[in-house]
C-alpha cells in the first residue's frame, strides 16, 4: 500500500493458504493496517508475472474484480522488472542485474536490465541455468554482474562457479508488492483497464507441456 511513493504498509500472505482462499482477507487486511479506505484508492497494481500459472490468474483475477467494482485502472507489472528495480536502488547506476525467477522444472525465468533509469537489455525468456548463464559470460559489465530474485538464489552454486567474481548473488529475495506499487505510482500511463491486463506467461502452463511429453509404458 502506497501513498505517491511512500510505502505505508506491505503485508506477506500464508504461503501455506491457497492464493484463492487468501486474498480478499489480505486485502482487507493491508487497507485496515494502512488505515485506508477502499473508495480512496484511485490506482492498483499486480504482478503479472512470469510466475505460477494458478497463482498469476488468480491474483490477476482478484484485481480485476477489485478494478471493476471500484472503476479503477490496473497497472501491470512483469516481476522480473520488480525484482531489477528493487535491487538496483541499493547499487550504483551502471551495474547490469541479471533477474532470476525460479520456474520449477529446472528452468528460470530471466532478463537483463541496466542503467539509470533503468532499462530492458534482453526480453523475458525461460531456460536452465546453465543456458541462461551462456548467454553472460560474453557480456562486457561495469563491475559484477549482479544477480537477484528467488531463482537467483536457489541456484547460487551454478552461477557461481560459471561467473567466479564476475557475478554477485544477491543473498535474499524480498516481496514485490511494494516495488509494483512503486513502478505503478512512477508509470501511471502504463495503467490499463481490467479486462486489457494480460498474464506475462513467458513458457507454456505446465499443463500444456505435460500433455505434450511421450507417454512411456
Amino acid at each position: 500500500m502506497l501513498d505517491d511513493q511512500q510505502v505505508l504498509i506491505e503485508l506477506t500472505g500464508d504461503a501455506a493458504t491457497t492464493h484463492g482462499a487468501r486474498l480478499p482477507a489480505d486485502v482487507a487486511r493491508t487497507l485496515s493496517a494502512a488505515g485506508v479506505a477502499l473508495d480512496t484508492v484511485d490506482l492498483l497494481a499486480v504482478v503479472a508475472g512470469p510466475g505460477s500459472f494458478t497463482g498469476l490468474r488468480i491474483g490477476i483475477a482478484s484485481m480485476q474484480g477489485l478494478a471493476f467494482a471500484r472503476g479503477l485502472k490496473i497497472v501491470p507489472v512483469s516481476a522480473l522488472e520488480a525484482i531489477a528495480r528493487q535491487a538496483h536502488r541499493s547499487l550504483p547506476p551502471a551495474r547490469t542485474i541479471a533477474a532470476w525467477v525460479d520456474a520449477h522444472r529446472g528452468e528460470v525465468f530471466a532478463a537483463l536490465y541496466a542503467g539509470s533509469p533503468l532499462e530492458e537489455l534482453t526480453p523475458p525468456a525461460a531456460a536452465s541455468p546453465e543456458e541462461t548463464l551462456r548467454a553472460c559470460e560474453g557480456l562486457e559489465v561495469s563491475g559484477p554482474l549482479v544477480f537477484a530474485g528467488d531463482g537467483a538464489i536457489r541456484y547460487r552454486n551454478a552461477i557461481l562457479s560459471t561467473l567466479g567474481d564476475r557475478a554477485d548473488v544477491q543473498a535474499s529475495a524480498a516481496a514485490l508488492a511494494a516495488e509494483a506499487g512503486r513502478i505503478a505510482a512512477v508509470h501511471p500511463e502504463r495503467a490499463v483497464a481490467p479486462d486489457a491486463v494480460v498474464p506475462i506467461y513467458v513458457r507454456r502452463p505446465d499443463v500444456e507441456l505435460t500433455r505434450e511429453r511421450p507417454r512411456t509404458r
